[in-house]
């Protein structure tokens, strides 16, 4: 009889414990509700740690509306800020996992309650709507401030919130690139890959830079641009990216195909024709590459790099007839150095108007004076010699020959 008594009394003792937790919980949400939030978070911990109401999906639910509360009432935006939304994000998922990932429950359909403008207080969503809102609001301040690292954290909170809100998913990605942390963007970015009827253009630019630059990885890049070659056939920089990407992976055949079928859509565009003089010079063809050279400078006068490699192979067609006029015999030197070294001197004579212009671009570059001075050195321009040993001495020293 003892026994049945004590051990009616500690079920009785139990019940009084697990009842007086939930008291707590309610307590916990009236506290919310005023205003109360300090409050209503210690009571809310406290009430996780009791057996019955920590294994309730409504007291994670509960304990992430206070901290979504808190993180909104929180305008400073810092780092310690960001721990409470974390904090809620943690709690919601946790939530949903508890319901077992059932959207169709009433927790869930509470922890997704959408919020609506302009509508009471009481019909709005207290949970991950209303989180995502809060961060993303958060990260636009933080934007317009400049201060993009805590942009991107508050970006990519409310991006794991809601993945399928594509556009703060993409600024997820855009602002972690802009601060370097590139492998959290590329995750974001990937993400939009998965959506069907998203616009993945800009997507996969950013993946491919990624992939390309801070992974040093160009099978991967090339990969994601014929990826999405396949998607976006008729865009232009996606086939310079290709391009670019096989003559690093020393595709050479594949890199000439390629090419030739963007030459055909775009027969100006000179980034493409100056790879292609650059394919056409490595297989030897050194009247080809001049001429594709000289078309990029033709199709475009600004173009720094073809009149740059346009000048250059110029001078490499003039020295291997000067290596070749020292090779000759004493005999063969009497009937042909005359013609071949004027020749040369044609050109370098050549070679000017596109060195003049490189230089024109770009003013302060002494790797292109030199050159000049070279040039009219060999041509005997006396006048303009002096000009550039003047310029370059002021720029490199006196001694700028000796160097």
């Amino acid at each position: 009889m003892k026994k049945l008594i004590l051990s009616l009394a500690l079920v009785g003792i139990a019940t009084t414990l697990a009842f007086g937790q939930k008291k707590v919980v309610k307590s916990a949400e009236r506290n919310m509700k005023r205003g109360n939030l300090e409050e209503a978070y210690g009571e809310i911990k406290g009430a996780l740690e009791d057996p019955e109401t920590g294994q309730d999906p409504n007291t994670f639910l509960l304990k992430g509306k206070i901290e979504t509360k808190m993180f909104e009432a929180d305008s400073s935006n810092t780092m310690e800020n960001l721990t409470y939304g974390t904090s809620a994000k943690e709690s919601f998922m946790t939530t949903f996992e508890m319901e077992g990932n059932d959207s169709t429950t009433k927790v869930s359909k509470d922890l997704f309650k959408e919020v609506l403008p302009d509508m009471p207080e009481n019909f709005q969503g207290e949970g991950i709507y209303r989180l995502k809102n809060a961060s993303f609001n958060k990260a636009i301040e933080r934007y317009e401030e400049d201060d993009m690292e805590m942009a991107f954290e508050f970006f990519a909170l409310a991006a794991d919130l809601d993945p399928s809100d594509t556009s703060i998913v993409f600024n997820a990605g855009y602002t972690g690139n802009m601060v370097g942390e590139s492998q959290r963007a590329k995750s974001y970015f990937s993400k939009l890959l998965e959506i069907e009827e998203y616009n993945k253009l800009n997507a996969y630019y950013f993946l491919i830079q990624i992939a390309s630059a801070e992974d040093n990885n160009p099978e991967e890049a090339y990969r994601l641009v014929s990826e999405a070659r396949d998607i976006y056939t008729d865009d232009k920089g996606l086939a310079e990216f290709e391009i670019q990407l096989l003559l690093q992976l020393d595709k050479m055949d594949e890199a000439m195909t390629s090419i030739e079928a963007a030459l055909q859509n775009d027969p100006d565009n000179t980034a493409i024709r100056l790879r292609y003089g650059y394919l056409k010079e490595k297989s030897g063809d050194i009247d080809g590459a001049l001429e594709e050279y000289t078309r990029t400078v033709a199709a475009d006068s600004e173009f720094f790099e073809g009149n740059y490699y346009a000048g250059a192979l110029y001078l490499e067609k003039a020295r291997d007839i000067i290596t070749e006029v020292n090779d000759l015999s004493d005999e063969e030197w009497e009937k042909r150095s005359p013609i071949m070294i004027q020749e040369a001197d044609d050109l370098y004579a050549d070679a000017l108007p596109y060195f003049n212009k490189a230089l024109e671009l770009k003013p302060d570059n002494t790797d292109i004076m030199e050159i000049l001075y070279q040039i009219h050195t060999r041509l005997n321009n006396e006048s303009e010699v002096e000009v550039y040993d003047k310029k370059l001495a002021e720029l490199l020293g006196p001694d700028w020959l000796e160097r």
